[in-house]
């Protein structure tokens, strides 16, 4: 198998499973967040990071074209590391209708800027991250922001769960 299709199968499994786990929030508990702890995202923001965490990232490895605001500095020096800011500071999604959109747009993004790389480029190009100067090769960088999403999704399984949602590993894994 090459880079290509593993990451267009990693690809459609994690937007599937996304999607059929976005479509069992219910529009209620869009501010709900765990009660232990703290820093947690509430439901909507996590639907609103979880689509834009893969495609837009990955467009970026692609073209070198950073359309997110806190990585549009990336070719300065960096003196201090930046931290993300807490979460009450983070916007939210205000429907399911708003997150199932996004989902859609970021596979779609993801999608485009994978078919713009060819095989060697995915084998062989150093792809530096805004947040890891480390030299990796943009196919595995692509897969990181693949695992960004699932890492999410897996969240957002337990966010299900706590609410006490009937989810089961079919949920997160099932196709």
């Amino acid at each position: 198998m090459n880079w290509k299709q593993l990451l267009e199968q990693q690809l459609e499994t994690a937007f599937k499973v996304a999607e059929r786990l976005v479509r069992l929030v219910d529009e209620k508990d869009l501010a709900w967040k765990p009660s232990e702890g703290s820093n947690w995202m509430t439901t909507g923001q996590l639907l609103l990071h979880m689509g834009k965490s893969c495609g837009m990232p990955m467009k970026g490895f692609a073209t070198g074209e950073w359309d997110m605001p806190a990585h549009s500095d990336m070719n300065e020096k960096k003196t201090e590391k930046k931290m993300p800011p807490p979460a009450e500071q983070l916007h939210a999604v205000a429907s399911i209708d708003e997150a199932l959109k996004l989902l859609s747009l970021d596979r779609t993004l993801a999608l485009e800027a994978l078919s713009h790389c060819s095989e060697e480029e995915l084998e062989t190009k150093p792809a530096p991250a805004p947040w890891d100067a480390t030299p990796v090769n943009l196919g595995l960088r692509m897969l990181q922001m693949i695992d960004h999403l699932n890492q999410h999704k897996s969240q957002l399984f337990y966010y299900l769960k706590m609410q006490g949602k009937p989810v089961n590993t079919y949920h997160l894994y099932g196709k």
